[in-house]
């Protein structure tokens, strides 16, 4: 029976089954392998995919002493406040998700996995271990886009750009073309939800010189938002973008979902998602058949490299507050095995993080291969412990500063000197070199 349950801003479905105890014959249970665990997740294509395939039903014809709750949380900003407030009061559930950026975050909160089965099929699971530790198994392999019409740029007489140059002109030719209408943006982005701006904010730095560690490399210095760094020259990049309007009026006003319609419905030219958004505009129109994609292109010229971001996401991990570890990692291995990974990789856009369950691309993201054969893949690392410690001290948002690019009366000068001040105090003040 499922029942929902709506709290504040978590929503969650519950699987009641009986008690703990002796099963139906009689028999003792196993204590350990038996019980509820909490599962809390924010991603919406992800929780409809566990709906739709009964994944607790199937984990539970496997585990039937196993129950499962599934909050669902409104959105990845709720979702890390809350992680943040239970982590606090040792209340965490009992597995969670995490991101490259949050792994250090959680890293004393987690539980090393690197002896499961599921951690050695991984593709990515070592490399994102922290001293040794892994942490977390990603769920997928996550690559950036540029989702466009193609039937539009061909109207408005504009090609696929292959430097930022182009890239901010072809913006500007299309919203020139089509800006008569007051709701059309040549590149949609809702800045109402400040997360939607990591392609430009968070990625981009990494893109500038192929470096996946440049939050770790920002660290060693003592004003990385000075002229000539990664950071300052993609966020001038990033502010000329958001200030020359091609973003539309009211960007500040709408909120991925909104963007992300507004794209579907053909009153925005472009919208720059992982592969994940492409379930998101499936969703909002029957009509693909002219949707393509491209690979952001942050390069000055064509004789530089053609950077292109790779990471894994979310990284499917057992707190040490959960008090049904064993129960929790019988969860873990089963979600990775043969009884439900495939079927899942194959229900979402997303590309496979496991070696022994490969996976074609969607026609419509291989374009983007297509169309950059020469591309370098950038693993791309979201900081660690140090970087997360000035970030904390400094209270350094690059979403959040993103969203302030697209205010008026924004002074990127004036800001990038504030933030080189106080990371330099913040290195002196937590005594990093």
């Amino acid at each position: 029976m499922k029942k929902w349950i709506i709290a504040a801003c978590v929503f969650s479905f519950m699987i009641y089954m009986p008690g703990c105890g002796k099963d139906q014959e009689g028999t003792e249970k196993n204590d350990k392998m038996s019980g509820t665990l909490t599962f809390a997740i924010w991603d919406d294509n992800l929780n409809e995919v566990m709906e739709s395939n009964h994944m607790v039903e199937k984990f539970q014809e496997r585990y039937p002493d196993i129950e499962i709750e599934i909050e669902k949380i409104k959105d990845d900003s709720e979702y890390w406040n809350i992680m943040e407030m239970r982590a606090a009061a040792n209340q965490l559930p009992d597995v969670m998700l995490n991101k490259t950026f949050t792994l250090s975050r959680f890293q004393d909160d987690m539980v090393d996995l690197r002896d499961t089965k599921a951690a050695a099929g991984s593709m990515w699971a070592m490399e994102y271990a922290i001293e040794g530790k892994v942490l977390g198994i990603p769920m997928t392999s996550g690559y950036e886009y540029v989702y466009y019409w193609k039937d539009m740029f061909e109207e408005a007489g504009v090609g696929v750009p292959t430097t930022w140059k182009e890239f901010q002109e072809t913006a500007e030719d299309l919203q020139k073309y089509y800006g008569g209408a007051d709701d059309f943006a040549a590149l949609a982005c809702g800045l109402k939800d400040e997360w939607t701006n990591y392609p430009y904010m968070e990625f981009m730095p990494a893109l500038e010189s192929g470096n996946g560690k440049n939050w770790d490399t920002m660290v060693q210095e003592d004003a990385p938002f000075s002229e000539g760094t990664d950071v300052y020259r993609a966020y001038q990049k990033v502010e000329s973008l958001f200030a020359s309007g091609v973003l539309g009026k009211n960007p500040l006003n709408h909120g991925n979902n909104q963007a992300t319609r507004l794209f579907a419905e053909r009153k925005a030219a472009m919208i720059a998602l992982g592969d994940w958004g492409l379930q998101y505009i499936r969703n909002e129109t029957d009509d693909t058949s002219d949707l393509g994609t491209f690979y952001l292109p942050v390069r000055e010229n064509t004789a530089d490299p053609f950077y292109v971001i790779v990471q894994p996401d979310n990284f499917l991990g057992i707190t040490v507050h959960s008090e049904r570890q064993e129960a929790a990692r019988a969860f873990v291995e089963w979600f990775y095995s043969e009884d439900w990974y495939p079927e899942y990789i194959k229900q979402i856009t997303a590309a496979s993080a496991m070696t022994e369950f490969p996976k074609e691309k969607d026609p419509v993201l291989s374009e983007a291969d297509e169309l950059c054969p020469d591309r370098q893949m950038v693993l791309y690392d979201g900081g660690g412990t140090e970087f997360d410690a000035i970030q904390n001290e400094i209270i350094f948002d690059y979403k959040k500063l993103g969203a302030e690019m697209a205010a008026e009366g924004f002074d990127f000068e004036k800001r990038m000197r504030e933030l080189n001040a106080k990371w330099a105090d913040a290195k002196k003040k937590l005594k990093l070199k």
